[in-house]
């Protein structure tokens, strides 16, 4: 059996597990290795350590294992400076293959800081297939101040692991063609695989039991936003359409979810981010109309987007849009901007699910369209339904299988 290492340095695949804060990047390497697993590979997932109490060797399903190894302090660091420690991590996996007696076929890195791992431990010049997720230089695009701006040594290192991997991942034709343009990457090189979906989690409930769960009241209109707090996700547009769609329709009993980040405590403890949308909300006069969910366990999403009459997915940067994805496999129709590599997806008869970035009255007619014109929602939502069938974590891990046997061949 093919033995393939997959390297996820800067976040722990059963991070959602251990009950810590999570982001697509988590999911997406689990769920591939434990799919990978059940096609006959043996998937190692290394990671840093962010726990002294975790177990350096946790079995996750047949064939697949997480690895964590201790570099710097064993707790949560900010992700910029995460770079300091990967010689210590690259000694750390050096040593525990060494006496594990292990051998790896192919490398497989996930995010730029883990590219930087594969190439320095690639010595025997195994295969080695690089994920990135994110691009600086697509977030840099729409970073609206300094401090989200991310660094020129991250833009050159994802120049240097686009040329020397043996093989790049686009989760979509976007991000492929950005891979080929603004980094110099050859098209063979580049493999477009869309991320997978567990359509087993996701799927439709009763809306009423559904809103039961979340403690939402059956009469209101939920719509619903799922992701990281943060300004490229264009939460602040969201809030403006909300305005407008509660001056136009005040008879509405509309509510807007946000889904994410850490409100467990006092507001005056939330992050800045948080703050400011709270903030918005008041600006706005729709606090009413807002709840700040928080953070929800990957168990809890289905119930939340179930309970939902509307996803909206306001981005302005995204390689794909998991969150699109969950929601169509649960029958709630996706808004989401034309920048996320899932609108590609979206077929003419459904262009009322995309709208342009930084647009609220557009979003507003849009969301209102929705809500009103039940033809068009039951058309929605059996498209999305159908296509999200297509998008599971098997079909994507055998086309990975395909790739690996043809880059082992």
């Amino acid at each position: 059996m093919k033995k393939i290492l997959m390297i996820s340095y800067h976040t722990c695949p059963l991070a959602n597990e251990e009950g810590k804060e999570t982001g697509g990047m988590n999911i997406y390497v689990h769920e591939l290795g434990k799919h990978l697993g059940q096609l006959g590979f043996i998937v190692d997932a290394i990671t840093r350590s962010q726990d002294k109490n975790n177990q350096q060797i946790v079995p996750v399903s047949k064939n697949f294992r997480v690895i964590h190894l201790k570099a710097g302090p064993e707790k949560v660091i900010n992700k910029k400076k995460l770079p300091d420690y990967i010689p210590e991590f690259i000694s750390a996996f050096r040593q525990f293959s060494q006496e594990q007696q292990l051998n790896y076929d192919l490398l497989h890195g996930h995010y730029y800081q883990s590219g930087l791992v594969g190439l320095k431990l690639n010595k025997s010049k195994k295969p080695l297939v690089i994920t990135f997720h994110t691009l600086a230089l697509m977030k840099n695009l729409v970073a609206r101040s300094p401090s989200e701006m991310d660094r020129p040594e991250r833009i050159m290192a994802e120049f240097t692991i686009a040329q020397k991997a043996d093989r790049l991942i686009a989760a979509s034709e976007n991000e492929k063609q950005y891979l080929h343009y603004l980094y110099n990457a050859k098209r063979e090189k580049i493999s477009e695989i869309a991320p997978g979906i567990n359509i087993e989690l996701f799927k439709p409930i009763d809306k009423r039991t559904a809103k039961q769960h979340i403690n939402a009241k059956k009469d209101e209109k939920i719509i619903l936003f799922v992701g990281r707090i943060e300004p490229l996700k264009g939460i602040d547009a969201l809030l403006y359409a909300l305005k407008i769609i509660r001056t136009d329709w005040q008879n509405c009993p509309i509510k807007l979810l946000i889904v994410g980040g850490d409100v467990s405590q006092h507001i005056a403890k939330w992050s800045p981010q948080l703050q400011q949308l709270q903030q918005l909300t008041q600006t706005l006069n729709i606090e009413p109309a807002v709840e700040f969910v928080g953070q929800k366990p990957q168990h809890e999403l289905p119930f939340y987007y179930n309970a939902a009459e509307l996803v909206v997915m306001p981005s302005h940067y995204e390689s794909f849009g998991m969150t699109a994805a969950e929601s169509m496999a649960c029958g709630t129709p996706v808004i989401m901007s034309n920048v996320t590599g899932i609108s590609n997806l979206i077929d003419d008869v459904r262009k009322k699910q995309i709208t342009t970035v930084n647009n609220p009255l557009l979003l507003a007619r849009q969301i209102k369209t929705l809500l009103t014109e039940k033809d068009t929602y039951a058309q929605v939502r059996a498209h999305g339904l159908e296509q999200a069938q297509e998008l599971t974590w098997a079909s994507t891990a055998q086309r990975f299988a395909n790739l690996y046997e043809q880059l082992l061949a």
